[in-house]
């Protein structure tokens, strides 16, 4: 069901909740705000977690919705119920149809890790022939080196995983290295790019590949584009940025307002998230896939008419 702000029944302060914050499903009903001509029963769609937030500000608009002036976003998922369930209530701001070429059964990684990973590539704003460097090539990596493929770019992948670079090659990645295994994967990857990437996107939450990529960044314009979040601060050397070593951006996980060209990028070439499903019964399974990085690329569970991911 789609709803706007003035519909009850969201559970607010619910502890647990339900996970899930990627989905696609099927028009069941819409709330008393939503016009007939942008939603319609039956209609497939994706959408994003974020709700409670206006959708008007400036940070809203153009930063991302974490930042709304109310101070009051929820990310459904996370501190309200999410999408591992048969129905979910999200708001029809940040829901849109499904185009033609995407299946409501296997587009939902798009909607979060599909928007994340479209724009922490065209961000970089490299062109085609230039190299990039994939970071974490699992989850969101996997997508990631498809978007950089369909752009036309060179693709070097780094993982710890060796499933997670066979899943690199199948994407279409140009050279792989495990950056344990592999000791002179840094030299190889400057000799290989001669000199170093254009670009370097951390899909990870790892500190020590962060430490990692500036050697591998080409001095002048390369670009670190941080994408992962680690626990730990990250520590930059301020010489390198005031020099122009290598510059410093972040992409976020997408708002409704770069939702779109994300999805239909994704429809166009055909861009499809590498999944295994799983019965909601099997989730600490999922859980135990993840954590000893034996998951490759998502991992969801299936209901009828409708698809949630991890």
């Amino acid at each position: 069901m789609l709803f706007e702000p003035n519909d009850q029944g969201l559970i607010l302060g619910k502890n647990p909740v339900t996970i899930g914050h990627e989905a696609t499903g099927t028009v069941v009903g819409r709330g008393s705000g939503v016009a007939a001509n942008t939603f319609q029963e039956g209609d497939n769609v994706g959408f994003l977690c974020a709700v409670e937030c206006c959708f008007d500000c400036t940070n809203c608009r153009t930063v991302h919705n974490s930042w709304c002036i109310t101070g009051n976003t929820k990310m459904q998922g996370f501190t309200l119920d999410g999408y591992f369930q048969e129905y979910a209530v999200v708001d029809a701001r940040a829901a849109m149809v499904l185009p033609k070429g995407l299946d409501v059964n296997t587009a939902a990684p798009l909607f979060c890790a599909g928007v994340t990973a479209f724009h922490g590539i065209q961000d970089c704003e490299l062109k085609p022939g230039q190299w990039v460097a994939v970071i974490g090539c699992g989850g969101l990596g996997h997508l990631g080196i498809q978007y950089a493929k369909a752009m036309g770019l060179k693709v070097i992948g780094l993982d710890i995983a060796d499933q997670a670079l066979e899943e690199a090659k199948t994407c279409g990645a140009d050279r792989v290295f495990n950056s344990i295994k592999d000791k002179d994967w840094k030299e190889r990857v400057l000799e290989i790019t001669g000199g170093g990437v254009d670009a370097a996107v951390n899909f990870t939450a790892s500190k020590q590949s962060y430490d990692d990529c500036p050697p591998i960044i080409k001095p002048g314009q390369g670009l670190l584009m941080v994408v992962g979040i680690p626990r730990e601060p990250l520590h930059l050397n301020a010489l390198d940025i005031a020099l122009g070593r290598y510059r410093v951006k972040g992409s976020n996980n997408g708002t409704c307002y770069n939702m779109r060209p994300a999805i239909e990028f994704s429809a166009k070439h055909n861009i499809t998230p590498h999944q295994s499903l799983y019965r909601l019964d099997e989730l600490p399974k999922m859980i135990e896939l993840m954590n000893s990085h034996k998951a490759q690329g998502r991992m969801g569970v299936i209901f009828d008419g409708g698809k949630s991911n991890l």
